[in-house]
């Protein structure tokens, strides 16, 4: 029998981006069975949108009061009656091929167990112009994923967008975690993995993924969700030394530390000093699982660093930073 698909489309105040992204998705050469999207308590015009591409298409429009893209994908998952879900963020959009070329694996029986197929994505501004195709190809990121230690070292770039799943795998690791708005995705695919589920990486371009200063990849929200995922990591995989197996001290640790310091930089460097707060506010919650060299220095500089980085001795604070978390 065919496999049935289900494209699933979350929106929030997504007005400027929400038709071309459905538009997309009638596109397909090998159309989605079901089409749901679900209002997550938008004000701006993207619900009527909707509601008038719905008038003429069979899109199942659902709505809820606002609880964060991870509750808005799990409403439509669990609304679904197809064996598998097409993500589509509302300001991404799918090439015409995009279901075509990412149902394909899912036919070939030397693929068992097989839960995700995720392609490459062409990197493109807020107006849709090109800035790089194929970018997951500059990324310092290994596909498909093949290791535990490939999952935690590093985000995955297992983009929504670009990314067909088992409804059957989403559902019996949990779904998405609803207290996540941002690292959500990697959240669910290391669940998969670790559950024993297959992943396949198809290095076509089957998306065009959307970044702009204005996306939710620079939101504070974004930093919130991610130390929660840290947290999460640092609960689920304890270290265990009579195996050799540093998750937190060698391969958790490391990896937000870096991405806490690179926020810190850039804060410094634009004068934000909120932005600021929250990036040495996560470096200082990073410190403890880092190395005993790491930890102290952290602690020893951190009351100078506070007290220059709001001044304009800012580049002394940055230089002072580097050198506590050694990077």
């Amino acid at each position: 029998m065919q496999m049935t698909i289900a494209a699933v489309i979350p929106l929030y105040n997504g007005g400027d981006f929400i038709e071309e992204a459905i538009l997309s998705v009638l596109r397909q050469t090998r159309p989605a069975d079901e089409i749901i999207v679900v209002d997550d308590g938008s004000t701006d015009d993207g619900p009527s949108k909707v509601e008038r591409l719905a008038a003429h298409n069979a899109i199942t429009f659902l709505r809820k009061q606002n609880g964060g893209q991870s509750s808005a994908r799990n409403l439509a998952i669990k609304h679904s009656q197809c064996e598998h879900i097409a993500l589509l963020d509302q300001d991404d959009v799918w090439y015409d091929d995009h279901l075509a070329i990412l149902a394909e694996p899912f036919s070939d029986s030397q693929f068992r167990d097989l839960a995700v197929v995720y392609g490459n994505i062409d990197l493109v501004d807020r107006k849709g112009r090109m800035i790089a195709r194929c970018y997951l190809d500059e990324i310092d990121s290994t596909h498909p994923k093949t290791s535990l230690r490939q999952c935690l070292s590093q985000d995955l770039y297992i983009v929504p967008s670009a990314a067909l799943v088992s409804k059957e795998a989403i559902s019996s690791v949990g779904y998405f975690d609803e207290r996540l708005s941002g690292y959500e995705d990697d959240d669910l695919f290391v669940r998969i993995f670790r559950a024993g589920y297959r992943n396949v990486y198809r290095n076509i371009a089957v998306s065009r993924w959307r970044h702009y200063g204005g996306s939710s990849s620079f939101s504070a929200r974004m930093g919130q969700s991610r130390m929660t995922y840290f947290k999460k990591l640092v609960d689920a995989f304890p270290d265990e030394p009579e195996l050799g197996l540093w998750w937190r001290h060698n391969i958790i640790g490391p990896r937000f530390m870096k991405i806490a310091f690179h926020e810190f930089i850039r804060a410094s460097r634009a004068g934000d000093n909120p932005a600021l707060d929250r990036a040495w506010s996560e470096i200082k919650q990073i410190a403890p699982v880092m190395n005993r060299r790491t930890r102290e220095r952290v602690k020893r500089f951190s009351p100078l660093i506070e007290r220059l980085y709001p001044t304009p001795l800012t580049g002394l604070a940055r230089a002072l930073a580097r050198f506590a978390v050694r990077l």
